[in-house]
């Protein structure tokens, strides 16, 4: 990896970089997709990072198809499959001495519900960034937290790299595409839809002309308390990570929820609608 992008670069190529953990699905493709847009040749890795997984966490079970994968990226027009084993990203014993933390907006939402998890993610960009050596990378928008705090590490750590954030991509009914859907059984996958329908809850009461975040935050989670789903937090924040009184454009509405044993998460930005996020067939 490390001769591959010194090589391209030196041919006057610019690369871009959509790092992810496998089971590929039509969202990541689309970051592909856009990776081609930006850039010359795409990278794309898998990586099941350990670090990001807390103890009750499901590691050992997150899907895994290497092989669909494969044909997967190759279909899509990805240059570099890059496929680290976890001895090599992570020698002696797996557990690094220097880490990335993300300070107090990596601590919020996620990061309050899986401590440790930012660290872990931030940590495994970092190096992935060190090796690819991408002159843009391309992340989904489904997981806005880790976005944001990936392009702050990217600026406070000077990387050159641009980081591009690309719209959730959903199916028909709205549910956000996510590897851990497998997970669901069909009565689940059916309860999930109410994830979304929450978020576009808060989205047309918004736009009906409700700024106050409290509102806006009971009336999303009238939705979210359905059948089959166990809410765990809807709460509405800037662009910083900050919890707002009142809701503006730009303000993103983000929550998570379990359907069954399946922690899901989604979220949508106030003023652009979780209609209007590109979408594919289920």
């Amino acid at each position: 990896m490390r001769a591959w992008s010194p090589a391209e670069r030196a041919r006057g190529r610019k690369i871009g970089f959509v790092p992810t953990m496998g089971f590929l699905h039509e969202g990541h493709l689309r970051l592909v997709d856009r990776a081609k847009e930006l850039a010359d040749r795409v990278v794309l890795s898998i990586f099941v990072n350990p670090l990001q997984f807390g103890p009750k966490e499901d590691f050992t079970k997150y899907p895994r198809d290497l092989d669909r994968d494969r044909q997967l990226a190759e279909s899509r027009g990805v240059d570099c499959l890059f496929v680290p084993e976890a001895a090599a990203m992570y020698p002696d014993g797996g557990q690094p001495v220097a880490r990335v933390t993300g300070g107090p907006a990596a601590e919020t939402l996620e990061g309050a519900a899986r401590p440790g998890h930012f660290s872990g993610v931030l940590t495994v960009v970092a190096k992935l960034f060190h090796l690819v050596a991408p002159d843009v990378a391309v992340f989904g928008r489904k997981d806005f937290q880790q976005a944001t705090l990936v392009k702050r590490m990217t600026q406070d750590l000077d990387f050159p790299i641009t980081i591009d954030v690309f719209p959730t991509v959903r199916e028909l009914d709205g549910l956000a595409l996510s590897s851990r859907n497998s997970y669901l059984s069909p009565d689940q996958r059916r309860s999930a839809v109410a994830l979304s329908r929450a978020l576009r809850t808060v989205e047309q009461v918004w736009r009906s002309g409700e700024a106050d975040a409290a509102a806006l935050q009971r009336r999303g989670m009238e939705v979210l308390r359905a059948p089959g789903v166990e809410p765990e937090y809807l709460t509405l924040v800037d662009e910083n990570l900050q919890p707002v009184a009142r809701a503006t454009p730009r303000t993103v509405a983000a929550l998570a929820a379990r359907v069954g044993a399946t922690r899901l998460i989604d979220n949508v930005v106030l003023g652009e609608g979780v209609a209007a996020d590109p979408t594919v067939r289920a």
